[in-house]
C-alpha cells in the first residue's frame, strides 16, 4: 500500500480557526496543491455561541482562520452552512436525547457536513478533495481503492469520528497531519515557526453548539423540564429527576438519590425510559454488555462478508475491545470477547482490523450480562 498521491491536487481546507486545521491548510500549500480556505458558518447568530477558544462557530473564530489564510497566502472563505448545520446536527443531537440515546454530534457532523455538504459542494466548484485537520490516514491501494487508517500518532488518533466516511468521500479526503508522529506541542511549534497567530490557541472542545458545557441545560431549554422518577432494578422509587433526557448510560454523578443503596455501594444509569419518563439505577456489575446490535452501518471500502473477528472502539477516546461481528440484514451484530461496561443506545461503535477502519454503526440494543433492564 501506498500513501495518497501527492500530485498536485485542487484542495479545500476547512479551517476551523484552530491550529489543527491551520497547519493542515498550510502543510497542503507547501506539498504544491492548489489551496483554498474556508470556514463553515454553523450558526446563524454566531455571537450566540461561545466565546475564546472553546468551540469552532464563533465571529472570532472565522476571523482567526481568516488571519491564518492571509499567513498561508491562499484564498479565503465563509460558506454559510448554518440550516444544513442545524437540521443535520443539532436537531438530530436534541432528537437522539429526547428518545433515550446518546449521540455523537462530532460524528455526524463529518457524516453529514464536512464530507456531505462541503464536499459536494467543493466538487461541484471542481475541486479535487477536502482537507481538514483530523489525525487520522487515508491510504491508497495498487488496484485504486481506499482505506481509512489511525493515526501514526495513538494518542491522536481520530479516526473514531471519521469512522461514518465511505470509500467514495475518503477518495475525496486529505488529513495531512495523520501519518506525522509528532505532539501537539510540536504541532503548535510548526505554527509559530509559520507564522500563524493560532499557534497557542487552546484546542476546542465539549459541543461546539453548546455555549456554556452545559448539556443538560440546553437540553431542557429546548425540551423542558419533565419531572420523572429515578428507580432501581426492582422498580422502587429512589429519586426524582427533572427529564429523562438529561442522563445517559454508565452515568455515576448528578443523580441526586436520597439514600444510599443497600449494600453501600455506588449506583450508575442502567436504562432511560422516554415512554414513562423513568431513569433506572442499579451496581456497576449491571452495566456489563456482552453484545450489541447496531444499525445504519458506513462502510470505509466494500462491506464485510459473514462473521469476522475485529477490535471495536466505542466512544472517541476510548481504548480498543476484541470483537466477533457480522452483517445481518442490514444490522451489525457484535459480540465482545470480555463484558465492556457504558455502552449506550445512539454511540457509535466503529470496527477495526489492524489500524485499517472497517467501519462504523449505532447503537440499537445491548445485552447484559447480569438479569437487569435490557
Amino acid at each position: 500500500m501506498t500513501q495518497t498521491s501527492q500530485r498536485p491536487l485542487r484542495v479545500l481546507a476547512a479551517m476551523s480557526g484552530g491550529v489543527d486545521s491551520a497547519v493542515a491548510a498550510a502543510r497542503a500549500a507547501e506539498a504544491g496543491h492548489d489551496v483554498t480556505g474556508v470556514h463553515l458558518a454553523l450558526s446563524a447568530n454566531p455571537q450566540s455561541f461561545r466565546t475564546g477558544a472553546r468551540g469552532c462557530c464563533t465571529i472570532e473564530d472565522s476571523r482567526d482562520a481568516r488571519r491564518a489564510a492571509d499567513v498561508i497566502g491562499i484564498p479565503f472563505y465563509v460558506w454559510d452552512l448554518a440550516e444544513r448545520f442545524r437540521e443535520d446536527v443539532v436537531e438530530d443531537f436534541i432528537a437522539e436525547y429526547e428518545a433515550g440515546r446518546t449521540p455523537n454530534p462530532c460524528l455526524r457532523c463529518n457524516e453529514k457536513i464536512k464530507f456531505a455538504a462541503l464536499l459536494d459542494k467543493a466538487l461541484a466548484l471542481g475541486f479535487d478533495a477536502v482537507c481538514t485537520g483530523h489525525y487520522a490516514t487515508v491510504v491508497l491501494n495498487e488496484d485504486g481503492t481506499r482505506e481509512l487508517h489511525r493515526a501514526s500518532d495513538m494518542a491522536k488518533d481520530q479516526s473514531y469520528v471519521l469512522g461514518v466516511l465511505d470509500e467514495r468521500q475518503l477518495a475525496h479526503a486529505m488529513f495531512p497531519l495523520g501519518d506525522t508522529l509528532t505532539t501537539k506541542d510540536e504541532i503548535r511549534a510548526e505554527a509559530e515557526r509559520r507564522g500563524l497567530a493560532v499557534a497557542k490557541k487552546p484546542d476546542s472542545h465539549d459541543i461546539c453548539f453548546i455555549a456554556d458545557g452545559d448539556t443538560q441545560g440546553f437540553l431542557a431549554n429546548r425540551l423542558g423540564k419533565a419531572e420523572g422518577d429515578i428507580v432501581d432494578e426492582a422498580g422502587a422509587k429512589v429519586g426524582t429527576h427533572e427529564g429523562a433526557f438529561g442522563f445517559t448510560i454508565g452515568q455515576r454523578k448528578g443523580l441526586r438519590i436520597g439514600h444510599p443503596a443497600p449494600d453501600g455501594k455506588p449506583r450508575y444509569v442502567l436504562d432511560i425510559s422516554p415512554v414513562n419518563n423513568t431513569v433506572t439505577v442499579g451496581p456497576v456489575e449491571a452495566l456489563d454488555v456482552t453484545g450489541l446490535s447496531a444499525i445504519k452501518p458506513r462502510w470505509c471500502g466494500t462491506a464485510p462478508a459473514g462473521q469476522g473477528t475485529y477490535t471495536a472502539q466505542l466512544r472517541a477516546h476510548g481504548g480498543e475491545t476484541p470483537v466477533t461481528a457480522e452483517l445481518v440484514d442490514d444490522e451489525l451484530r457484535v459480540s465482545f470477547a470480555e463484558p465492556v461496561r457504558g455502552v449506550a443506545p445512539g454511540q457509535a461503535i466503529v470496527l477495526y482490523d489492524g489500524t485499517r477502519v472497517v467501519g462504523s454503526a449505532t447503537i440499537a440494543t445491548t445485552e447484559r450480562a447480569a438479569a437487569s433492564v435490557a
